[in-house]
């Protein structure tokens, strides 16, 4: 009950703190600026809790649970979250978590936006976390493991509660307290699939942890070559370190993955000078070039190609105009039966159609316009008044 009036009155506080605008949707609620800071190679967890966003909404639900919350988060004049930097939200009646692990690439000011909506009332509010990120004095750890644990999923590992106590696990097989979180991934980030809505079915989440202490000989044999055998033929592999997260953590061994990071020697970077020119007279620009003749590259340029096509032209009119076969070679190259065939064809069809132009026979009747077959009169078809149009089609029966 403390902790909810405490966490009630730093909401009013912050609401005076903050603002009230009234946005087309809905009212929006602007919350203080919130300040975090963190170094690269370690995990950064925010959560982004559901009763601090319920009690800076102006409007209160009459009902007893309560209003469902959808969080949205991106980093500022940006549509989406940096690369390094993840959102978290199982259901709109959970808190959502900002997680991830910065690189030296991202050492910097990060402002991220993060807007709370109630999907009963439509009423917002809004939050920037400017998020400081410093190198690590350490550097980056030199022993690396992966491990992957597959009964929980990403948002349940987050707490920081569950984060230590899985620490301690690791730093029993590592036979090291100089343990900590580097990252941590949901396995669907990775390529896994979707588990089936079945109970106890959990989604998978990589955790990657680093020490400056060499790896236990219980690591070593879990990722051996020998051990990578018996996990391809279904086995456990070679070790005998499984029990030590048991029963909170079930660790997939076969999904192991041992790194060791050497350190990188850096280059010595450009020495920069004062700035000045050294002392050694003014500068003197380059003499003017000597005029050049570029008429014989001209000509070259249009002539060749000028040249070429005429060539080409002159080959192609020689080929079709100069390399006919002609008539008296073809009859040549044709057998004597097949020029009688061709040349008596010729002649009857002449002969055929002379004789149809000498005889004087009457063009037959069904070719004239409107012949009555059955009467055999002829009729003009334009006989009738002028407006014959306008005639009904069926005449009136006397």
């Amino acid at each position: 009950m403390e902790a909810a009036v405490l966490l009630q009155l730093w909401a009013l506080a912050a609401l005076a703190l903050g603002g009230t605008q009234t946005a087309p949707g809905g009212t929006l609620t602007t919350l203080p600026d919130h300040r975090i800071s963190l170094e690269t190679g370690t995990i950064f967890v925010h959560e982004l809790e559901l009763e601090l966003f319920q009690a800076a909404f102006l409007s209160e639900s009459e009902e007893e649970d309560a209003p469902p919350i959808t969080f949205h988060a991106r980093l500022r004049d940006h549509p989406d979250l940096p690369r390094w930097l993840r959102c978290a939200q199982r259901g709109p009646h959970g808190s959502a978590f900002l997680y991830g692990s910065p690189t030296a690439a991202e050492v910097g000011t990060h402002i991220i936006e993060v807007l709370a909506s109630n999907r009963l009332t439509y009423e917002t509010a809004a939050q920037r976390l400017i998020v400081s990120i410093t190198p690590s004095p350490e550097g980056v750890p030199p022993y690396q493991g992966e491990f992957l644990v597959g009964n929980l999923n990403v948002e349940e590992l987050l707490p920081e509660a569950v984060q230590e106590q899985f620490v301690q696990a690791v730093s029993t097989v590592w036979e090291h307290d100089d343990v900590h979180i580097i990252n941590i991934t949901s396995a669907l980030d990775r390529g896994g699939r979707v588990p089936l809505p079945i109970e106890g079915r959990k989604e998978g989440v990589y955790v990657k942890v680093g020490s400056h202490a060499a790896f236990s000989p219980c690591l070593v044999a879990a990722s051996s070559p020998q051990s990578r055998f018996h996990c391809h033929l279904g086995q456990q592999p070679l070790a005998n370190c499984y029990d030590t997260f048991a029963p909170h953590f079930a660790i997939r061994w076969c999904n192991l993955t041992l790194l060791q990071v050497l350190p990188t020697p850096t280059a010595p970077g450009p020495v920069w000078g004062p700035g000045v020119l050294e002392g050694s007279g003014d500068f003197q620009p380059p003499t003017a070039s000597p005029p050049q003749d570029l008429l014989p590259s001209f000509l070259v340029t249009l002539l060749v190609p000028l040249a070429v096509a005429a060539v080409l032209c002159v080959v192609l009119g020689h080929l079709m105009c100069c390399r006919r076969e002609g008539v008296a070679k073809r009859d040549l190259e044709t057998s004597d039966i097949q020029l009688v065939h061709h040349t008596t064809i010729h002649g009857d069809t002449a002969e055929l159609r002379s004789m149809a132009r000498s005889r004087d026979v009457p063009r037959p009747l069904s070719t004239l316009p409107m012949f009555n077959v059955r009467t055999g009169q002829r009729i003009n078809p334009m006989v009738g008044p002028p407006n014959g149009a306008r005639d009904p089609l069926i005449p009136q029966q006397r």
